[in-house]
């Protein structure tokens, strides 16, 4: 199989780095402290509580001060959530409910909305999340690595990568509502011009998700001159879509065909210790635990070189001489993880399956940079790569203020 021209060869048409289609990008997520996500939201209740009812002086250890933020440090609102933006020490508020997020590559865990508790939240993610958005998540690369370039996600994602240097996260749409592609200037107009009036903003992002290869200058993706082969790539892309996004947007969750499909014979205990696998059974073991079958694929299944069923577990298992509010945690390992855990492995075995349809995508001709470069397509205009103004309200700043926008 021949692999797709690197970024910087001078050799033949050079295919456009990720950075070049969707320019607009945004760093990950940083917390600060590890207590404000969990893999359960009952968790972060009770974390919560315990913070705002301890005496003043074990609250802050518990809060767990940085540079960046202390129970006294003044923050604005985190765009469309309603947690407080009065000084954590002065007046915490009830608990925020809890949301959705995407943890690393795969993982949906639970965090608390409020802007006093993350160091850096990325506002401008939060501005443009929404039913309509989805984000595509670069994945940090490490040599040797073969596992996928990046992934797809339809909830706020924090961009964490389970090994080596964080990737970048990239919204498909610059404003709320799905307004306002985020490609670059001239990028749709041209595909349509080779493709067909079809291509849309989502076709050009399922070719990516299909496509996208990692190398050393980042994720690049070889935009292909030939409709059949863009067809071919846009439908595999749109299945691959669909498993990620586990049935967001009415879409169905990854689900193995019967008589495939994984079932727990044995039931997990209260407290599993570890983690295994017999390929020659199909089996997966927690502790005395056991669920089969589970195909190779799934367990074999990386980003980073690190295996995702692997780091899913450890986050979950019971972390000998954690302190703090990490400690509160649930006692015994509770049945939605066990159904996630079944949901996951589907996923990963059917993106496993699919991997011998993404490489034979590498070969053909290429719509290259030169290319690109004489249509005006690129260089990418730097307004491109900066957020879009969506701010059509006021957002409450520092104790109540409101924001000078």
């Amino acid at each position: 199989m021949a692999a797709p021209a690197a970024a910087g060869s001078d050799e033949g048409p050079r295919s456009p780095l990720l950075d070049d289609l969707m320019p607009w990008s945004v760093r990950p997520l940083r917390t600060g402290r590890p207590w404000v996500t969990a893999p359960d939201a009952a968790s972060l209740r009770a974390r919560w509580n315990r913070l705002v009812r301890a005496p003043d002086a074990e609250r802050e250890q518990l809060f767990g001060p940085t540079r960046v933020r202390t129970p006294w440090t003044p923050v604005a609102a985190l765009p469309g959530q309603p947690g407080g933006t009065g000084r954590f020490a002065r007046e915490p508020g009830p608990c925020p409910e809890p949301v959705r997020i995407l943890h690393g590559p795969f993982d949906e865990q639970w965090l608390l909305p409020d802007h006093r508790l993350i160091d850096v939240a990325r506002p401008e993610l939060w501005r443009v999340a929404d039913g309509h958005q989805v984000f595509a998540v670069e994945h940090g690369r490490v040599p040797q690595d073969t596992g996928p370039a990046l992934s797809v996600t339809a909830l706020l994602p924090d961009g964490h990568s389970p090994a080596g240097r964080p990737g970048r996260i990239r919204p498909l749409y610059r404003r709320p509502g799905g307004a306002e592609p985020n490609l670059t200037p001239g990028l749709l107009a041209l595909l349509r011009a080779r493709h067909g009036d079809t291509v849309t903003a989502e076709s050009v992002l399922a070719w990516i998700i299909a496509a996208g290869r990692r190398s050393p200058a980042g994720c690049v993706v070889p935009l292909p001159a030939d409709p059949a082969r863009w067809s071919a790539g846009v439908e595999l892309g749109r299945e691959l879509l669909r498993l990620q996004l586990r049935g967001a947007r009415g879409g169905e969750r990854p689900r193995l065909p019967g008589g495939r499909r994984p079932y727990v014979r044995a039931a997990v205990p209260p407290v599993p210790s570890e983690l295994s696998y017999d390929a020659e059974e199909q089996v997966l073991s927690l502790g005395s635990g056991r669920i089969s079958p589970v195909p190779a694929g799934a367990w074999e299944f990386r980003v980073g070189g690190v295996r995702m069923l692997e780091l899913w577990f450890e986050r979950r298992a019971a972390v000998s001489g954690a302190g703090g509010l990490e400690a509160v945690r649930p006692r015994a390992w509770p049945q939605e993880w066990t159904s996630e855990l079944l949901e996951l492995i589907a996923l990963l075995a059917l993106l496993a399956e699919l991997r011998p349809r993404q490489d034979e995508l590498a070969d053909g001709p290429e719509i290259g940079v030169h290319e690109l470069r004489a249509e005006g397509v690129l260089p990418v205009p730097a307004t491109a790569r900066r957020p879009a103004s969506v701010l059509d309200h006021q957002e409450e700043g520092p104790d109540g203020q409101f924001a000078l926008l």
